[in-house]
């Protein structure tokens, strides 16, 4: 009926900065989304609700989590930020501030001191614990991405996209014991099969040749259903329909609800993925925008409410948010004091009128329709707690209030896809959830060296890996290829474009990047270097031990490259 999906990522930052750019954006989505977030699955549970959502964990979110140096830096950070808080009260009580900030500052000096107890001591230092234990109560069902999040469709290689996802798999079952079911595609960027070429000078992909489409890959690996947006689905192009025995009925030859499903193309509605080339395979989820969009929009959604805390404005002394919302339109001067309580309030009339909202859509598509009916609503979890600050206290309103509806419940993404039963089969466009529903978010003048620069990398180690088979390599070459492959995927990961074109921290993304590449290059003339003298020169093993201590991530990273 009603299935959210919390989109769980962020960048590989643990030992690469802290402030502004770096783990702190780790430690902030910690603090401000996961532990608000779990405390809410279990303040449920206990009241006997079943939260019934899907968290999709990116992989590399779950190298950091489970990073044995992240503990400590947390906490660190927690003590860090109650004692800013409590620098900012005296600072403010010294400049006879106004009484509503002194008291603000007591609030997140608690706050921070709460968070720390709830890491310390609820959930035992151990956040992936905290979300396995969930997920083996039935409680919550948690899903995959791709190992480091890279843009699928812009990859040169359906290698590197099989490995994004092979990587996943494994990472996933090492860390919550099972294997995912579904996938988040990256960005929800997909691409089908087509004859592939770049037109940017890079000789070795400017000739167009046969791609699989990203379905293919993913089911290849098992995994069974991914997520869309709106407009990829309402621009698919229908195939028809198959029958429990695999047969497809051509889009021609159906008729009835059938027929109406793939002529509307309702996001309502599961759906399959085909290609005129092979039968239907992954199911896919499709983002119903306007619901979502009245929790996603800054602008015009709740987040825009006057009595929410302000994202943007920030203490100069420690950068603590004190001020209200007040108006999405005002100048910073005119910003108001944040009144908790007030929020408190707006919290509760928003989900009330969120499960409203979801009733009536429910209600009147099953009035029309003898289809099963699912809102499936994605959505960053950063926008619960670090966008929105008061957006995990909104998700529990609201799934009290569908547990209490006679209408609608909750349902995951794998309990949506078997109840749905779906057999109509479409064929999507690539698209992703950005900027027009295009690739220009992550390719664009911008952007374009990144992939030049990603491009040359895939080939040169295609060469490597034909020239130096698996099969000669001892422990050292393995050693090398480890950490040559882990560098690959660092660097193509989609945060660097996406930073890069949205200025929000386009110096560290860059940055970031060129330092992946760089190590790439390095690590690919020493592989060639090692294969001819079979030993490390000069000053290799350091270096070798730098990139592990700073990067060591993914075990079995070799282990599924040949599998």
């Amino acid at each position: 009926m009603v299935s959210i999906i919390l989109h769980t990522h962020l960048p590989y930052v643990v030992h690469h900065g802290t402030w502004p750019h770096g783990s702190d954006w780790l430690f902030e989505a910690m603090a401000e989304c996961y532990l608000p977030l779990l405390s809410m699955c279990d303040r449920l549970m206990a009241d006997g609700i079943r939260p019934g959502i899907t968290f999709d964990l990116s992989p590399v979110v779950c190298e950091q989590l489970a990073h044995p140096d992240v503990p400590a830096m947390f906490e660190r950070y927690c003590r860090e930020h109650a004692d800013l808080a409590a620098g900012d009260r005296a600072t403010l009580q010294a400049e006879h501030a106004d009484p509503r900030l002194i008291a603000l500052a007591s609030f997140w000096e608690s706050w921070y001191t709460d968070r720390l107890r709830d890491y310390t001591e609820m959930f035992q230092r151990d956040i992936i614990g905290a979300f396995r234990r969930l997920q083996d109560a039935g409680a919550i069902e948690l899903m995959t991405c791709g190992a480091t999040h890279g843009y699928f469709p812009l990859l040169a290689e359906d290698s590197s996209i099989d490995l994004q996802v092979r990587l996943a798999v494994a990472a996933h079952q090492r860390h919550f014991g099972r294997r995912p079911r579904g996938i988040w595609l990256p960005e929800c960027a997909y691409r089908p099969a087509y004859p592939w070429r770049t037109l940017m000078p890079v000789s070795a992909y400017a000739v167009a040749r046969p791609r699989k489409g990203i379905e293919e890959i993913i089911t290849a690996n098992g995994l069974e259903f991914f997520v869309t947006d709106e407009g990829a689905l309402a621009n698919a192009r229908p195939l028809g329909v198959v029958g429990p025995d695999g047969h497809r009925t051509d889009y021609g030859g159906t008729y009835g609800t059938a027929r109406r499903l793939l002529d509307e193309r309702n996001p309502l509605h599961i759906y399959r993925v085909g290609d005129t080339s092979h039968d239907a395979t992954a199911a896919v989820l499709t983002r119903h925008t306007q619901i979502a969009m009245q929790v996603w929009s800054g602008r015009t959604g709740y987040p825009a409410d006057p009595d929410y805390l302000d994202f943007h404005k920030k203490y100069y002394r420690s950068a603590k948010r004190y001020w209200r919302i007040t108006d999405v339109t005002a100048d910073m001067a005119y910003k108001d004091a944040y009144e908790p309580s007030w929020a408190s309030q707006r919290v509760f009339d928003h989900a009330a009128h969120f499960v409203r909202a979801l009733e009536v859509t429910v209600g009147h598509r099953r009035d029309t329709i003898d289809a099963e009916v699912a809102v499936c609503l994605p959505f960053d979890t950063e926008l619960f707690g670090h966008w929105w600050f008061e957006g995990p206290a909104f998700l529990e309103h609201v799934l009290r209030g569908i547990h209490a509806s006679p209408t609608i419940h909750t349902q995951t993404a794998s309990e949506t896809v078997d109840r749905s039963r779906a057999s109509c089969v479409v064929q999507l466009p690539e698209s992703s959830w950005g900027r027009n529903g295009t690739d220009e978010v992550w390719m664009n003048p911008q952007t374009q060296w990144t992939w030049e620069r990603e491009y040359r990398i895939e080939h040169r180690l295609l060469r490597l890996r034909e020239k130096h088979h698996r099969s000669s390599w001892d422990a050292t070459m393995h050693r090398i290829m480890h950490d040559l492959y882990r560098e690959l995927l660092l660097l193509q990961a989609s945060d660097w474009q996406f930073l890069i074109t949205t200025q929000t921290a386009g110096e560290y993304a860059s940055m970031r990047f060129y330092h992946h590449a760089a190590d790439v290059d390095r690590l690919c003339d020493l592989a060639e270097r090692y294969m001819v003298r079979r030993e490390l020169m000069n000053d290799d093993a350091a270096y070798l031990d730098e990139v592990e201590r700073r990067d060591g991530i993914f075990p079995e990273l070799l282990d599924v490259i040949d599998r």
